[in-house]
């Protein structure tokens, strides 16, 4: 199947999926309004690498995370919440002149105009990611190098090495790239949009919304995007409510979205990019990959925060091998995914 990492004799001992990226600790509101008004916040964490991470771990899936983090509480707090959910942190340096990255944010969707972040991250210990300091044996150890347009953003250093990771070379992991366009994290945002075509370009399999296709290069619509991507073996097109659509060569697969009674509209991206990987790793049908995606997607809309765990295997099994018209009838809401629970159809 396009697009699937190779199986060798040595698996059974091999990392799934490595995920680079900054996970920063996240304050979240205690009731909605605008940070000015907040009274409080609670803690949690926040990262789109570590968010896939740590979703394949709870999937069953051998998941490492490798970043950089301060030599402060917050970094403490960031690897013992990963190392948790079942992934392998070894790999995550200190940095003992730079802070763990913090974050606030509101409690609406992002895409809302009220909808505020405030973001303490600059010269933070992950920005100083390089070639000349990152753990290259961990980061090429797995059968998949999953990356996102995020840690290009946050320095020179950083995109140098997204660069040198994307690039061809023989042996290389099959390289996973989310574009995850976030305007607000580019200085003189003028060149995100070239960088981020640039190094999807040199992935094997790219996650993009059509939102951002739009935003960033101006592209409309899916069959425009892959002109503009035509590397790739595997192009995902997240069209939010809409579905996905996934070209794996030169097959086109339109796969509806499930119907979800959202609890927050956050983490869904992350998510939707786990289960698809998952099934990916497990070689299952391009329509598979993105029913198994939308799963995952749902299991993280129907909770308040960006994690949670997924269905169990079997259990999304059954679901994903639903005939159209079934697929089409599910609606899933909070505690959907517990095995005692179920699954409601209109």
């Amino acid at each position: 199947m396009s697009g699937t990492p190779a199986r060798t004799a040595a698996d059974a001992a091999t990392t799934d999926v490595v995920c680079l990226g900054e996970s920063m600790v996240t304050f979240l509101p205690s009731q909605p309004g605008r940070l000015a008004d907040v009274p409080s916040f609670g803690r949690g964490i926040g990262g789109a690498e570590s968010n896939v991470a740590c979703a394949l771990a709870r999937a069953g899936h051998r998941a490492a995370w490798v970043s950089r983090v301060g030599a402060d509480g917050f970094g403490d707090h960031l690897v013992d919440t990963i190392a948790g959910y079942g992934v392998d942190t070894s790999a995550v340096r200190r940095d003992p002149d730079r802070p763990t990255g913090i974050y606030f944010r509101t409690a609406t969707d992002r895409a809302a105009d009220v909808h505020e972040v405030a973001y303490y991250r600059a010269g933070s210990a992950a920005s100083a990611m390089s070639p000349a300091n990152v753990p290259y044996e961990a980061l090429l150890a797995g059968r998949v190098l999953h990356l996102s347009g995020i840690t290009a953003a946050l320095s020179a250093d950083c995109l140098a090495l997204l660069r040198e990771l994307t690039a061809p070379r023989p042996g290389r992991p099959l390289v996973s790239f989310d574009v995850n366009h976030r305007p607000g994290l580019w200085r003189g945002g003028d060149a995100s949009p070239r960088v981020l075509l640039e190094l999807a370009r040199g992935a094997d399999l790219v996650f993009v919304g059509d939102d951002e296709a739009e935003e960033a290069w101006g592209i409309v619509g899916a069959e425009a995007i892959r002109a503009a991507l035509p590397e790739p073996a595997v192009l995902v097109v997240k069209r939010g409510a809409d579905g996905a659509t996934v070209i794996a060569g030169d097959t086109v697969t339109d796969v509806p979205a499930l119907r979800v009674d959202v609890v927050a509209p956050v983490g869904a991206g992350d998510a939707f990019a786990a289960g698809f990987l998952s099934a990916t790793l497990r070689g299952l049908p391009v329509r598979d990959r993105a029913r198994h995606g939308h799963l995952m997607a749902a299991a993280a809309l129907t909770v308040p925060g960006d994690l949670t765990d997924p269905p169990a295997r079997d259990r999304a099994d059954r679901l994903v091998a639903l005939d159209d018209t079934a697929w089409g009838r599910l609606r899933l809401g909070p505690g959907w995914t517990g095995d005692d629970q179920e699954v409601r159809t209109p």
